[in-house]
């Protein structure tokens, strides 16, 4: 039986361009189960969505009530793990930029410019002053430019593995790196525990390398048609691409909807 339904939102519930179709809303509304947004996206960016529920931001490192629209939950990463990280990947990435998500907007280098037009952050001079602006961290970035995504989180990870958790979203060259243990699966788990559901009644479903922890870890998981090599690799279940509704084609066949 399934209770608790774990979908990451770009490339997997949402159409290109950050769109939840008809199809998508009704099916979700449908099913009887819980629905948990997990995504790397910030609260900002999923409360307009026009979900309730739970979501689970920024790779595990918030929660956000979507239903009151509040922050119920905050890891942050220590500013001198930030500094430090920050050190440490200047050393092994050539003209690495870095950002940092508050949890209220991002901040960044000049050398960062791994977001697009919609996906706006304040720009300061220096990194220093990124630094004494940040009141919070609950998310690092890292861009470099014309860098392979995958190769990069090899060399992050083996630089700064020990500090921060490390991972990305498909992004060219942009690097999430998150506080030390946190990842989607682990602040799922925490929330299913708290609900009293196991991992054999959570279907999860992904496309990019930041869901594998929570596809590795649910009862059942599927790897979306569009998804990422690795993904799909791991994933014994395919679900058509979001580009077809894939979440709400799997859910209709499961709830029989």
């Amino acid at each position: 039986m399934i209770r608790l339904i774990a979908t990451d939102l770009d490339g997997t519930l949402l159409q290109p361009g950050g769109v939840l179709s008809d199809r998508t809303r009704a099916t979700l509304h449908a099913v009887g189960a819980d629905v948990v947004v997990v995504t790397a996206r910030p609260p900002r960016f999923v409360q307009d969505l026009e979900l309730t529920g739970t979501a689970i931001c920024s790779n595990g490192a918030m929660i956000y009530d979507l239903t009151n629209r509040e922050v119920t939950h905050a890891q942050t990463v220590p500013l001198d793990v930030v500094r430090k990280v920050s050190e440490a990947l200047a050393e092994v990435i050539p003209n690495v930029g870095i950002a940092v998500e508050t949890g209220l907007e991002v901040l960044s280098e000049p050398g960062f410019q791994g977001f697009g037009p919609k996906n706006p952050h304040r720009t300061l001079e220096l990194l220093a002053h990124v630094f004494e602006e940040a009141h919070q961290v609950v998310q690092m970035l890292a861009w470099a430019p014309d860098a392979e995504a995958d190769h990069m989180m090899e060399i992050a990870r083996e630089a700064v593995g020990q500090h921060v958790t490390v991972t990305h979203s498909g992004g060219l060259g942009l690097l999430e790196i998150s506080p030390p243990g946190v990842s989607k699966a682990a602040t799922l788990e925490s929330l299913c525990n708290t609900r009293g559901i196991g991992k054999h009644e959570v279907i999860a479903f992904g496309d990019m390398p930041n869901d594998l922890s929570v596809l590795g870890w649910a009862g059942t998981a599927y790897a979306m048609g569009n998804a990422h090599p690795l993904v799909k690799q791991a994933c014994a279940n395919h679900a058509p691409p979001n580009t077809e509704d894939g979440v709400a084609q799997v859910l209709e066949q499961l709830f029989r909807l």
